[in-house]
């Protein structure tokens, strides 16, 4: 009896990834794309050294508890800004969505412009798209050496600025550069200027599109956000298709061929290497590379642009004009969203405009919840944090009212540096004729008023009367 002999087919789990090389782009998209790059950075390496009066104009300072924007000066208790900050984001997101599908991924997401700057350092170093698989391929040698080093050296170094200039958001940047070279960099500041710098390297250098197909969440529920009237990156296959190649200035009528070339350059530069002419597809960041290259391909053959192009489902398939596809992009929920976007940046803006500047918290002394005192008056004892959120010294009027003949008995103006907090002890007391009868809680208010300004706080409390 012969035994059968067992084929075991081993199946992967995971599909290979094919390392994608961008091939370089110029166009119109491209054009854009580098202007936010330059937009972004100079904004985000600049801003960190700009000074406002004698500090730095923006700053994070989490040990102080103090958030400083130009001439805002935020605490803790500010977090609703942040918030409403947070909440106009996410429309800003929406609406952008809504009309032009992923601008946001395709041109200023930071793993967009930090990829587009490791791959411009990587093409001065190694070369173009063929230079550099034709180096990846070669056996091992003192030329390869050395590129990839100094490649890797390079990007170290521009990451580790990226962290440095990102930590000296939350410690003042010019101390920690003086920190720095005098290597004084305490074990936190060391810590996350690395592990940022670390975080720009790997992503940055090496997962590159595989954060935006498989780490990014708005890559899976852009779909929820897209209809067929929003305009995205797409492939003209009415016209198109059936692909071909051909002379120049051949007439593709005359060859039973569409416009496509089938050259595949649409793919060589597209920075998560998909295949545009398959149609919309979630890796797409709308980039617009293809297009670019596209339209200089049609420039080559003599043939019209736009057979990749940004434009609607809809549009391209009732051969829409680009007025017609415009008029449809001021639909409902494209105004629904700007609407709400204004309203609430509105708000946020005006209550900015208005707020007060200063803060008040109290807090009662648990020591003594009440008692009385010589003349038999009852008294209770508060604890004011007394917040200054202007930059310049403040003195502060205290008051209470809520019950009849309540009167302060400690201090009733204090003074409070700039930017900073005091904890002030304040007395309050009620003439003994309110007696046990009045026993129980009563509402009361602290009202604060800023001496120079005039501007004034309310805070509630209650004070207490023995039974």
């Amino acid at each position: 009896m012969s035994a059968e002999r067992k084929v075991i087919e081993l199946v992967p789990l995971f599909e290979a990834q094919k390392t994608v090389y961008p091939r370089t782009v110029a166009g119109l998209f491209q054009n854009w794309r580098w202007a936010l790059v330059w937009l972004t950075q100079l904004a985000f390496y600049g801003t960190a050294w700009l000074q406002w009066g004698e500090r730095q104009a923006l700053l994070f300072d989490l040990e102080a508890r103090r958030f400083y924007i130009f001439g805002l000066v935020l605490y803790p208790q500010d977090f609703i800004y942040l918030a409403g900050l947070l909440v106009i984001s996410a429309l800003a997101l929406f609406l952008f969505t809504a009309v032009a599908g992923r601008l946001w991924c395709g041109f200023s997401c930071p793993q967009t412009v930090y990829t587009e700057i490791f791959l411009w350092i990587e093409r001065r170093i190694e070369g173009d798209r063929g230079a550099r698989m034709k180096l990846d391929a070669a056996p091992l040698s003192m030329e390869k050496l050395v590129k990839k080093w100094f490649k890797h050296i390079a990007w170290i170094v521009f990451a580790l600025w990226t962290g440095f200039t990102f930590v000296g958001y939350f410690t003042p940047i010019r101390a920690l550069a003086m920190s720095f070279v005098t290597t004084r960099m305490g074990p936190w500041e060391v810590f996350w200027v690395l592990f940022y710098g670390l975080a720009t390297y790997g992503n940055a250098g090496f997962l590159r599109e595989q954060v935006c197909k498989y780490m990014c969440p708005y890559a899976r529920f852009q779909s929820a956000m897209f209809d067929r009237d929003t305009l995205v990156v797409s492939y003209d296959a009415a016209r198109g298709e059936p692909r071909g190649s051909r002379p120049r200035h051949a007439d593709p009528a005359t060859r039973g061929l569409g416009s496509c070339i089938d050259c595949t350059l649409c793919v060589q530069v597209c920075p998560t290497g998909i295949d545009i002419r398959q149609g919309l597809q979630y890796e797409c960041i709308g980039c617009g590379a293809c297009a670019d290259v596209c339209d200089g391909v049609m420039d080559k053959m003599g043939y019209a642009r736009g057979l990749v192009k940004f434009t609607t489902q809809q549009g391209l398939a009732r051969r829409w004009s680009r007025a017609q596809i415009w008029r449809r992009v001021l639909r409902p929920r494209v105004l629904v969203y700007a609407g709400v976007l204004l309203a609430i940046s509105l708000g946020l803006a005006v209550s900015l405009t208005l707020r007060t500047p200063f803060k008040v918290d109290v807090v009662r002394d648990r020591g003594a919840m009440a008692r009385t005192v010589a003349g038999g008056a009852i008294e209770n004892v508060y604890r004011l944090q007394i917040m200054n959120a202007t930059e310049s010294h403040q003195r502060f009027a205290i008051g209470a009212t809520g019950l009849p003949g309540l009167v302060v008995t400690s201090e009733t103006e204090v003074d409070v540096e700039p930017t900073a907090s005091r904890w002030v002890a304040v007395r309050l007391q009620l003439p003994h004729q309110w007696g046990a009868a009045a026993g129980g809680s009563h509402p009361i208010h602290f009202e604060l008023r800023m001496l120079d300004s005039g501007a004034q706080v309310r805070e509630k409390s209650v004070f207490l009367i023995p039974r």
